[in-house]
This record gives structure tokens, sequence and C-alpha cells, in this order.
């Protein structure tokens, strides 16, 4: 099982993986600015208690963070102590947190972070091979104990054997750009990434394919709701053999 937990909505985009965001696209039908960044009713959902004293999100889950937004965008400095002393009040969880500003991670962390809450997980967003230059360094030196890479709105071949080889990252997670102005997601370049993941043993997924995919010169329009099934289908994930 796993819960969204989304603590503040809006953002400002920063790259190209940036350009057709789904949070502008879905606020912009309801006339919402997505660059006005405020805290949601979900803010506290980790600490959220039913009418018996029970925590509403139970034992064992495990929390996708901040998917309207970035955790570590300037506009939430405020808010994000609390934010982690949620998740080390709630040990019990297990919290994912994907970021493009890994610039920011370090100024970010809390007193107390040592060489990083064992709950906690960061992912690193990367479009394309000039982010994955700029960021994968950076990220190396976040003192984090599970470390993984999106590669989600995916625009172009990236090579990550460099990172891959060094032996700290723990997964690769690989998809096109969803919507109607939707950038293509070449079959190609999913599996590059796949077969470095591969050679250097690290978990790959192929989370969907995106509306606009090519494979062996041909394009196919695929539909949101059938994305991530087509993506399974096609049978490209991998799970490192353990000694």
């Amino acid at each position: 099982m796993s819960v969204i937990w989304n603590l503040w909505h809006g953002c400002v985009k920063i790259s190209q993986g940036c350009k057709n965001c789904y949070v502008f696209r879905r606020d912009a039908l309801y006339g919402i600015d997505s660059r006005n960044i405020y805290k949601t009713k979900s803010y506290d959902l980790p600490i959220k208690k039913k009418r018996d004293g029970s925590f509403k999100v139970p034992s064992g889950e495990h929390l996708w963070t901040c998917f309207s937004s970035d955790f570590f965008i300037e506009n939430a400095d405020e808010w994000r102590d609390n934010a982690w002393a949620m998740m080390r009040i709630r040990q019990d969880l297990t919290f994912s947190i994907a970021t493009k500003r890994i610039d920011r991670i370090e100024k970010c962390l809390p007193e107390d972070w040592g060489s990083g809450y064992e709950n906690i997980s960061l992912i690193c967003s990367v479009e394309n091979q000039k982010q994955a230059d700029i960021r994968l360094p950076l990220f190396r030196n976040v003192l984090i104990k599970k470390k993984s890479i999106i590669c989600e709105p995916l625009l172009g071949p990236i090579d990550l054997m460099e990172f891959l080889a060094e032996g700290w990252i723990d997964q690769v997670i690989v998809g096109g750009e969803s919507g109607d102005t939707a950038r293509p997601c070449n079959f190609e370049w999913v599996e590059g990434i796949r077969q470095a993941c591969i050679k250097n043993n690290v978990t790959f997924i192929f989370k969907q394919t995106g509306a606009h995919f090519i494979k062996n010169g041909k394009s196919y329009h695929i539909v949101r709701k059938l994305q991530a099934t087509q993506a399974r289908k096609a049978n490209l994930n991998f799970t490192p053999h353990k000694d």
C-alpha cells in the first residue's frame, strides 16, 4: 500500500522537465495560479488521528511525499522543520521525497539528520543528460541512506553508467510525459537506461510510457489510463540478483 502526502501545493518551474507540469495543467482548468505556494489541509496527515486516538495513516504505510510541489522549494522553508518532525515521530512509516532542487537539500536538512533518517529515501529527478550532469554529482554527496533516480519525463537519452557503477543508487524509475502536449519518449532511451541498470545490478522500474511513445520508429499516442499498463506489459522492470 502507499499514500500520497501533499504537504504544500504550487511550484516554480526551473528546468525543461517542468515545462508541461501536470500540477500546472490541472490548476489551469480551475483558474488557479500554480506559482502560489501554500500549505494544504493534508499538511499534518502523518500525525492526524481518528476518534479512537489511533493514527489515520496506519503503521507500515509508505508515503509518497509532496507530489503537488517540490519538498525543497524556497517558499516552504518555514514549514519544513515541522514536516521533518512529523517524519521523525512516525518512524513506523516510510517516506519517499522526489526533488529537482538537489542544490538546496543540505541547507534544508534537520539538525539531527546525521547520515539520514532510516525511514526516508530521496529521489533525484533528471529529465535529460544536462540535468543528470548537474544534479547527480551534487546528489552523490548528500547524506542519505537511500537514494534513487527518477527520469520522468524522460526527454532524451541519459547515460547513467558512471553513477550507477559507483554503487550508491538504489533504483532508477523511468517514465514518459503525460498530457495533450506531451513530448515524445523513445523506447531506445528507456532501454538504454535499463541496460545500464542491469549491468550494474540496480533496480529498474518502467513506470509509464507517457502519452507520446516511440518504438522502432513508430509513434504511439497512448491515453493516460493505459500508460502505466502498457509499461507493465513491456516487462522491462529489473530486480537485482542477490548474492
